[in-house]
């Protein structure tokens, strides 16, 4: 089962990753300046990524794929790391579909 882990950067900025069962970060947040805001982010991730026109598939300048999941108003919520190939990326996506809705929360931060 999928987990959304909470940390706060340097900068006091709260993020979340979210990691497949195997451990491995298939998206990651923006900052937020409060945990609420990151809590609110986790629970959009949730409702969104059972949406597939939510997911916009992209190709970075040196040729990497990867994905952004947007919200309904078109705000990015969470990005994914950089794949080699296109169905990489794609197997990511359908990844976040099958942790987001039932994933636990760990809040590294308290």
């Amino acid at each position: 089962m999928g987990k959304f882990v909470i940390t706060k950067s340097a900068n006091g900025e709260f993020r979340f990753k979210l990691n497949a069962g195997n451990g491995e970060t298939i998206l990651t947040s923006e900052g937020y300046n409060a945990k609420a805001g990151c809590l609110n982010g986790i629970e959009s991730v949730k409702t969104n990524s059972r949406h597939d026109e939510r997911f916009e598939k992209k190709t970075s300048s040196n040729e990497k794929h990867y994905f952004n999941l947007k919200a309904t108003n078109g705000q990015v919520i969470g990005t994914s790391q950089m794949y080699a190939s296109a169905a990489g990326r794609d197997n990511g996506i359908e990844s976040v579909k099958k942790n987001a809705a039932e994933a636990t929360t760990e809040d590294q931060t308290a």
